[in-house]
């Protein structure tokens, strides 16, 4: 398992019994976690003295119920990145800070190469990738299908002093955006892919992630250069194991342009327990 441990902004504290006590900044949240089936005593002292927790409905989706006065949105960083915070209706803030050992693999990566680099992020969300790669000298293009996303992500952008960079910040749906980039005859040197397990695009189209992801696979093979470097695919999906995203990866990239093909688990380390949680997985195929 590949463990993001270079946060000081954000701390995994404890985790029991379905809940995980975190802490963003100066900001301490109770968040559901149903990997987290284990019923430990809740020693730490911050159970009983958290910001706000989120209670998830039995009919789908939840409510945050807050103890104390928080702002509206808040701010972290993480290697010189700032990100904007917010509680959202579905228990998320804004980031994945498990996902911060892929920034670091993107950025090494990019920083490595001696001309020119073009990324594409697909499924773009708020930004965090596309932020590290173009903090790293990349030309980046951020896809997300959700207009609010895309202007969140450009808000971070703002925020981690990036705003000049060149990134084209795109709202549309991620698969029909790479059948343009396809026609256009549009090539990238590296790719990164944050998929839902379910959605939809700005034009109602659904995203099944089990149904979809392979030939989606297929389509971003048509769009990376001759000299491309990487292709990154996250997926919380627990159905999708490591073991199959390398297949897949193995299936299509590897094929086409040799490399190599690693999988693992990414996790996070419980500070008061000495534990990793487990917080999804990556797949990444790489030229060397």
């Amino acid at each position: 398992m590949r463990v993001s441990g270079c946060w000081t902004d954000f701390e995994l504290i404890d985790t029991s019994a379905g809940e995980r006590l975190e802490r963003w900044g100066d900001v301490v949240l109770i968040r559901p976690d149903p990997q987290i089936i284990w019923d430990t005593p809740r020693e730490h002292p911050l159970w009983r003295n958290a910001h706000a927790v989120y209670h998830r409905s039995r009919s789908g989706g939840g409510h945050w119920q807050a103890f104390k006065k928080l702002p509206a949105v808040w701010d972290i960083g993480y290697k010189g990145l700032r990100f904007n915070l917010k509680m959202m209706g579905f228990k998320h803030t804004g980031i994945f800070p498990e996902q911060a050992t892929n920034w670091d693999l993107i950025s090494d990566n990019i920083r490595a190469q001696k001309k020119p680099f073009k990324m594409l992020n697909l499924f773009g969300y708020t930004g965090a990738a596309t932020l590290a790669a173009a903090a790293a000298g990349a030309n980046v293009c951020h896809v997300d299908a959700s207009k609010g996303m895309v202007s969140w992500a450009r808000e971070n952008a703002c925020a981690s002093g990036l705003a000049d960079k060149p990134v084209r910040w795109i709202v549309d749906d991620c698969v029909k955006f790479v059948q343009k980039e396809i026609r256009r005859g549009n090539r990238y040197d590296g790719i990164v892919m944050d998929p839902p397990s379910y959605g939809r695009g700005p034009g109602g189209e659904v995203w099944k992630l089990e149904d979809q992801i392979f030939s989606l696979l297929n389509l971003c093979c048509e769009i990376l250069s001759e000299e491309a470097q990487f292709f990154v695919l996250n997926a919380y999906t627990t159905g999708l194991s490591p073991s199959v995203m390398q297949c897949m990866l193995s299936l299509t990239f590897k094929k086409a342009f040799g490399g190599a093909v690693f999988a693992d688990e990414i996790g996070l380390l419980v500070t008061a327990q000495d534990i990793v949680l487990p917080c999804g997985s990556t797949a990444i195929w790489r030229r060397a």
